[in-house]
């Protein structure tokens, strides 16, 4: 057996203030979103849709002495920060918004939320191609651990000098060839043909370099917009607030790299699988390492893919791992609440989310969603566990009783219901429950009452 080499997790960087100073940072650069959720949870009538209609622009200005402009910049960073959360076309308050004054830990996670959307928050310049501005975002990690290595100004051509490299390397490793301002390059497709991919040059009417001046000038002033940096004459310098967040990036780098049962470039499902015999805490360490290694959003509805499988020992699990996740999860947890095989999961997920006792947590499921949760359990018992277990989960039944288990358990519709009972009725020892227990299952079975 081969042992896993990890890397040391790098440590914050010197100077780094406490993380209370931190948050009064990430307050201060939030103020005025904080001020426009605050406002937006307390407007009457119509007002809180999103985007924020006119009249209700109009309104906030007024009441929070803010130009217009102003108001609609803070209302996109609360809803970026997730002071605000969308529902439909309604806004309201987001669980941060509660927890502001009182939770450091909320408040930088807002403010690397809206870190991490720098892009949205500053327009990109009009005119140019959505590919070129692309590869400018995904260029920009390396010109944050420049500004962050150098743990002080940056000159703004040293800047430009890497953006370059980097947009090279990454046409390089498209298989794309620049053939000069107005000219077409050749790209190799994923059929392995060629197409014709516009110069992003001669969007603007420039070279190159032009063009990467233009963009590093957007992704500078992006950053400082959010507070990660500060821009001076001919130079560039990371906040404290910037130095730690390209920190944390660095640690959750180092984090994949120490998958600890080697898990990370697995699917979701083998991951979860290979994480099914792991106690809870050793688990969450090949979650997070897992979760490391991958955007978010592509990481959560991977894990509802396999959620919605056939396997309910992968749906909870993949409901563990999302646990992990935490607040950026939360849009698409409450969006499966539709669906029915997900739904007690997602009611669970989002009640411990928000705060709730895991051991109260069961209170905001219905009879009926406790019953059909109580089957899926059975199921991933039956499927992966012991049948000591199995028995051992009658004990959990919200029901009390086997009679009324059972009555319940056959209206709930859950489609391994006879599995269950079967598998109930083989491993349990008193003959007259076991019997009773498979009766059940035949009537399921039959569709007889």
């Amino acid at each position: 057996m081969t042992t896993r080499r990890t890397r040391p997790a790098p440590r914050p960087p010197e100077g780094t203030p406490p993380r209370a100073e931190l948050a009064r940072q990430a307050r201060t650069v939030l103020a005025d979103a904080v001020r426009i959720a605050h406002w937006a949870a307390g407007a009457p009538g119509p007002g809180t849709t999103a985007p924020l209609a006119a009249h209700a622009l109009e309104r906030a200005a007024t009441a929070l002495e803010l130009s217009p402009a102003q108001v609609r910049a803070g209302w996109d960073r609360a809803r970026l920060a997730g002071l605000i959360e969308l529902h439909g076309d309604t806004a309201r308050p987001g669980w941060r918004l509660r927890a502001w004054d009182r939770d450091d830990s909320a408040v930088l996670r807002g403010w690397v939320a809206l870190f991490d959307a720098w892009s949205l928050v500053h327009a990109a310049p009009a005119g140019i191609e959505a590919g070129a501005v692309a590869e400018a975002v995904e260029a920009v990690p390396q010109v944050l651990s420049l500004l962050q290595l150098s743990a002080g100004p940056v000159t703004v051509p040293a800047l430009l000098d890497l953006l370059g490299q980097r947009v090279a390397e990454l046409h390089e490793e498209r298989c794309e060839v620049p053939l000069g301002p107005g000219r077409p390059a050749t790209a190799t497709t994923a059929a392995g043909t060629t197409a014709d991919r516009p110069d992003p040059a001669a969007t603007t009417g420039g070279t190159d370099a032009d063009l990467n001046a233009l963009l590093l000038d957007w992704a500078l002033e992006g950053l400082a917009a959010v507070g990660a940096l500060t821009l001076g004459h001919g130079h560039a310098t990371l906040t404290p607030l910037g130095n730690w967040a390209v920190w944390v990036k660095l640690e959750q780098i180092c984090v994949a790299a120490q998958s600890p049962a080697g898990n990370i470039e697995q699917s979701a499902a083998d991951m979860l699988l290979g994480c099914a015999r792991l106690t809870p805490g050793p688990a969450r360490d090949e979650y997070r390492a897992w979760l490391a290694a991958r955007t978010v959003g592509s990481a959560v509805a991977e894990l509802l893919t396999v959620a919605r499988g056939q396997d309910a020992l992968l749906r909870g699990l993949a409901f563990e791992a999302l646990r992990v996740v935490g607040a950026p999860a939360e849009p698409e947890v409450r969006a499966v609440l539709a669906e029915p095989s997900l739904r007690p999961y997602a009611l669970l997920w989002l009640a411990e989310y928000e705060g709730n006792d895991p051991d109260d947590a069961q209170d905001v499921l219905s009879r009926e969603e406790a019953t059909w949760l109580w089957v899926d359990t059975a199921a991933a018992v039956a499927d992966h566990g012991e049948t000591g277990l199995l028995v051992r989960h009658l004990d959990t039944a919200v029901q009390g009783t086997v009679p009324a288990l059972l009555d319940e358990v056959r209206a709930v519709g859950h489609p391994r219901t006879v599995q269950v009972l079967v598998a109930l009725a083989a491993a349990h020892p008193d003959p007259a429950l076991a019997k009773a227990v498979r009766r059940a299952a035949f009537q399921v079975h039959t569709g007889g009452a």
